[in-house]
């Protein structure tokens, strides 16, 4: 903090006094000023170059501009500046109207905002938004979940079973392959990763107890089981009465390829087959919805699938 007298010195001016209490309440740039309290550009910048200088005031640059608040080693709210500046709202004519003013250029603030996303309304999903990514959001959604037992069945390297472990109480992640199953074990190890067991297995044989998990995942993978039905059924058994189930999975396509490519059984599945093969597996509560779709060729689109084991009463 500056001087007692050069603070005084600069609180002297009524015009620096309405500036600050301004900024006591609000980040304004020198335009915001400038409209609040009708004064030119220079005689602002002067202003907050006087109330800087008396450590009063401290600025950020947000892309082009600079905004102003009051500084943060003011002295704080009971203080005898702070009195000051409570004397001064009242016997400032202005201040009442600076006041309504500032409210006036906030809304403004918001209306350029609101602006903003009505333009994009419609299309916001599928143009580029920076910081709106896929794994953002899963992180987003995995703190609401409870922290369960969570079986990922065709984990694969462990990616999203690293993910589910921020919340779960153990994830068992199973995978066919022996070297992804190494690859999962060193991430986890790597990560400091405690509650994930990496366990060899097929997903039509899945060596975990009846009723041992509450929450089973298909991210991907049933789609490279040779008997899904028997994948199903699988989860089924080893889930608590009244689990759940969540497949993500494509939605059927026409590309060939994808069995030489991505040593895929199935060329993805239809909503009516997976909801069939659910029922039969004993699922109830079944609800299927397309969650994605890429728009490159040849533009697989990703099915999203939950059920619920049917609870003994």
């Amino acid at each position: 903090m500056s001087s007692i007298v050069k603070t005084l010195k600069v609180l002297a001016d009524p015009s620096r006094l309405r500036i600050l209490l301004l900024l006591k309440e609000e980040e304004l740039s020198v335009a915001e000023l400038q409209e609040i309290l009708a004064m030119g550009q220079s005689t602002i910048s002067t202003h907050l170059s006087q109330l800087k200088q008396a450590e009063l005031v401290e600025d950020r640059r947000t892309g082009k501009n600079n905004l102003y608040r009051a500084s943060s080693a003011a002295p704080a709210e009971g203080s005898p500046l702070d009195e000051v500046l409570e004397l001064a709202k009242d016997e400032i004519a202005e201040a009442a109207d600076d006041q309504a003013a500032m409210r006036r250029v906030l809304r403004k603030r918001q209306d350029k905002t609101r602006a903003f996303f009505d333009s994009v309304a419609g299309r916001l999903g599928k143009d580029y938004v920076p910081g709106k990514s896929w794994k953002s959001l899963a992180e987003a959604l995995l703190r609401l979940m409870p922290p369960l037992v969570v079986a990922d069945l065709g984990a694969g390297e462990g990616a999203f079973a690293l993910l589910l472990a921020q919340r779960a109480r153990k994830v068992i992640a199973i995978d066919s392959s022996a070297r992804m199953i190494e690859v999962g074990r060193e991430q986890a190890l790597r990560h400091g990763v405690k509650n994930i067991e990496y366990r060899l297995g097929d997903m039509e044989e899945i060596p975990i107890g009846n009723g041992d998990v509450d929450l089973v995942f298909f991210s991907q993978s049933l789609h490279h089981a040779q008997h899904p039905e028997r994948a199903l059924a699988e989860a089924a058994r080893i889930l608590v009465p009244g689990g759940r189930i969540v497949i993500l999975d494509l939605m059927r396509h026409r590309f060939e390829d994808a069995r030489e490519l991505y040593a895929d059984e199935w060329l993805g599945f239809t909503e009516v087959e997976l909801e069939s093969m659910l029922q039969n597996a004993g699922f109830v509560s079944i609800e299927l919805a397309v969650v994605d779709k890429e728009p490159d060729a040849p533009q697989f689109q990703t099915l999203l699938v939950v059920g619920d084991k049917k609870a003994i009463f």
